[in-house]
């Protein structure tokens, strides 16, 4: 390799793609699999179904952890049966990161790129009073792969009910992150979540409140009101129409 890519200086990335694999089903199905590593020795390795991951390898266990139920349909674990998916998980992160080792070196200092992450907040389910709900933030678009979320409720740091997903790598070479709060909205409570990330000049926070305002009933009701009023006319009409009719 004589040159490395601007993309190869962030990671080196393998994809394998392979279409009809499954078996179980008579409709045609895409199979992704890539290995990810990075210049900080980090590697991944994950199987995607028809878009959705199924699978991917915890190198600090070796094994390999199943992202979905082994119960849908088809068995995630059937999709990949006969594959030696650990050994070759394992022997892809050498090669890997032989890649981006071998990048380093022909840069000698290769420029550490970053992305900054953008954010949102927003309930899983309609917020309703007194009713269990997830707050999400979310994090997208950000290089390297590492953020730190905090939650705050009324200004005070929570940490029970806090969640936070591994990261999911977007077809730009960025990632993505979930952090999620369980909670139950009560009046006048306000939630935020704040994104810290190398690339961030200064940490983001997204507030959420819950909205208690409601519109007006009082246009519908009117209308309903007129509605009814306009049918009636229309009956005692057409009552009397008739009357006269059958009257002469």
């Amino acid at each position: 390799m004589k040159n490395c890519s601007s993309d190869m200086k962030r990671s080196a990335l393998i994809i394998l793609m392979l279409k009809g694999f499954c078996a179980l089903s008579q409709n045609t199905h895409e199979v992704l699999y890539s290995v990810g590593c990075f210049l900080n020795g980090t590697a991944e390795v994950q199987f995607e179904f028809d878009a959705l991951e199924v699978s991917y390898v915890d190198f600090q266990t070796e094994e390999v952890i199943y992202t979905v139920p082994r119960f849908v349909d088809p068995d995630p674990s059937q999709i990949l049966v006969g594959l030696s998916i650990l050994k070759d998980a394992l022997q892809n992160k050498l090669s890997c990161l032989a890649i981006t080792a071998l990048c380093a070196v022909e840069e000698k200092s290769p420029p550490k790129e970053k992305d900054p992450p953008e954010s949102i907040l927003y309930p899983a389910e309609e917020a309703e009073l007194g009713v269990e709900n997830r707050l999400i933030c979310f994090a997208n678009h950000f290089y390297p792969p590492y953020i730190k979320v905090d939650w705050t409720k009324n200004g005070h740091p929570v940490s029970e009910g806090v969640s936070l997903s591994r990261y999911y790598p977007n077809t730009d070479q960025t990632f993505h992150q979930f952090s999620t709060l369980t909670f139950t909205p009560t009046e006048g409570d306000i939630y935020s979540c704040t994104v810290e990330h190398s690339a961030l000049d200064r940490p983001i926070t997204r507030v959420w409140e819950l909205d208690l305002t409601r519109p007006s009933l009082g246009p519908d009701i009117c209308c309903g009101v007129g509605l009814i009023l306009g049918l009636v006319g229309v009956v005692v009409g057409v009552f009397l129409m008739v009357k006269g009719h059958h009257g002469q």
